[in-house]
């Protein structure tokens, strides 16, 4: 997968085909030399050779899913009349605009060049009109024009670069529907109301904000997040709490587990019960890529866990990775890909391990038998394996979270492990009571969605009243940018080499005492860094 994802990025970075394949001959020719010198051709050449068609194979692939039109990066914008598909949709704050986007399905001849190139749309929608749905074709007037081909990481143009977007398309109205969503579309559109009004039931009144909180948190809404809240749970570091991420699919997935379970099916039917239940869900939510690489990572381990399978955590992320790159290869350049798949490598690859050597030197009752504990000593001995298991997972994604916040939103949050530490857990009991609430409506039990709505009102309370105060205390938050864009990529590939290093020498040797990943940090802060 790595010389996949250095074939993309290789791509990305706009190098060309013919300069590409020229720099891995050579690359494959030094390798292939090298290996003959330490006679092991046979075993080596292989890998060389599959390593360099596969970096290869990424930049091509790059090309193919990114084609750009020829002088479309010089020419100036100009009106355009386009049939869009619509793929993806944005909340609005006005009824009377919609924005997302599409695939450009019909243009006039002269604009043919632009038929299957994905759009930014943002038109004025007619009177009495609703807004488009995905899957729904519509018709459009407005100006088209090309978007920057390096964009600056804190503009919105860069998430639309990464998204794989050329061109933006604004300043006009849709003229008319030409097909309606499908009926899918249609009813997970209907389940989105109709869970955001279950969520808001007996609560709204009273709790417009939180109510808000909690439709941001389970059906992905972050529109219903006013600016003082976004900017506060940016700078703790905890926005990802509040966004439908892999903590939320997690805690879903293992409700929906234990539910299904209670109806003693056999393996397989539960299995297909439990992943369609799942992926409805993360459908009607929006589909977040997030989401989806979430439900992929479950779907592996559930897989895994019916046929009996083993169970390796790194093989699965390793296996969802590569699926996800495989349907959306341009995944790999937006923050949510680098930010989950980099905390969950570190988790596994250090955060694990660091808890459980934490945990081995700590016991202070070791050198008594277990049967002649006291109920205060078995106590304390779950706080300890519970606290350090805690904790060692925390500074694990504090190393990731570190380079990616001043990467992708120019803020250093070095207060957020001790906030992520409590705020976890009381937003994972907010989701289960969220879910809950969900799972009461859809059987039509108001009184109980009402009741855990409270539940899930009381955990959220708790949650932003500790992130308040935590902020209350001075310097747990800078605005840094890297220097250059490139250090940022270049800290965080050193710091996941790193890990990878440490992980597979066991943290023995000159990793002992797991200091390679913080020093790789440290030194990308010290040269790559500028605090403002």
């Amino acid at each position: 997968m790595l010389p996949l994802v250095c074939g993309l990025s290789l791509g990305h970075s706009g190098l060309k085909p013919s300069t590409l394949c020229a720099g891995v001959a050579i690359f494959t020719l030094f390798a292939l030399f090298t290996v003959s010198r330490l006679r092991k051709w046979p075993r080596l050449f292989p890998l060389c050779f599959g390593c360099a068609a596969l970096t290869v194979l990424g930049s091509a692939y790059y090309g193919y899913t990114r084609h750009f039109p020829a002088d479309w990066d010089w020419l100036p914008p100009r009106e355009a009349e386009l049939e869009l598909r619509v793929t993806r949709t944005f909340a609005q704050q006005r009824a009377d605009r919609t924005s997302g986007i599409a695939v450009i399905a019909a243009t006039a001849p002269h604009l043919s060049e632009l038929v299957g190139q994905r759009v930014y749309f943002s038109l004025k929608l007619p009177g009495g009109m609703p807004p488009p749905l995905r899957s729904t074709r519509i018709e459009g007037i407005g100006v088209i024009s090309a978007l920057p081909s390096n964009p600056s990481p804190e503009d919105f143009a860069h998430y639309l670069d990464n998204a794989g977007v050329n061109f933006r398309f604004s300043q006009g109205q849709v003229l008319r529907t030409l097909k309606p969503a499908s009926a899918y579309r249609q009813f997970c559109a209907r389940m989105a109301e109709r869970f955001s009004r279950t969520l808001g039931a007996g609560i709204e009144a009273r709790h417009p904000l939180r109510t808000g909180i909690l439709r941001a948190m389970l059906l992905g809404q972050k529109s219903e997040l006013n600016e003082a809240q976004s900017w506060l749970f940016r700078t703790s570091g905890t926005m990802h709490v509040f966004a439908i991420s892999g903590l939320h699919i997690g805690v879903i997935a293992a409700a929906l587990h234990w539910l299904i379970s209670l109806l003693s099916l056999p393996g397989k039917p539960r299995l297909f019960i439990e992943l369609a239940a799942l992926w409805l869900y993360v459908d009607i939510t929006g589909t977040a890529p997030s989401a989806v690489r979430a439900f992929v990572m479950v779907a592996l381990f559930l897989i895994a866990f019916v046929l009996r399978l083993p169970v390796n955590p790194i093989a699965a992320l390793t296996a969802s990775a590569l699926i996800v790159i495989c349907f959306d290869p341009l995944q790999v350049f937006s923050a949510s890909f680098q930010m989950s798949y980099g905390i969950v490598a570190a988790l596994l690859l250090i955060g694990l391990p660091l808890a459980e050597s934490w945990q081995a030197a700590w016991q202070p009752y070791a050198m008594l038998p277990n049967a002649t504990w006291h109920w205060h000593q078995r106590a304390l001995d779950r706080v300890r394996r519970w606290g350090l298991g805690l904790l060692g997972i925390g500074v694990a994604a504090s190393l990731v979270s570190a380079v990616t916040g001043v990467q992708f939103f120019q803020l250093f949050t070095p207060g957020s492990l001790l906030i992520n530490l409590l705020v976890i857990p009381a937003a994972s009991f907010a989701i289960m009571s969220g879910f809950g609430s969900l799972l009461l409506g859809l059987i039509g039990f108001e009184l109980g969605s009402i009741a855990a709505n409270y539940a899930a009102l009381f955990f959220l309370s708790i949650t932003e009243l500790g992130i308040r105060g935590f902020m209350t205390l001075p310097q747990l938050w800078f605005q840094a940018t890297f220097k250059a864009p490139w250090m940022g990529s270049v800290t965080l590939a050193a710091l996941l080499l790193s890990l990878l290093i440490g992980y597979f020498r066991q943290w023995t040797g000159w990793n002992r005492f797991y200091w390679a990943p913080f020093a790789v940090l440290l030194l990308g802060f010290l040269f790559g860094v500028h605090f403002r």
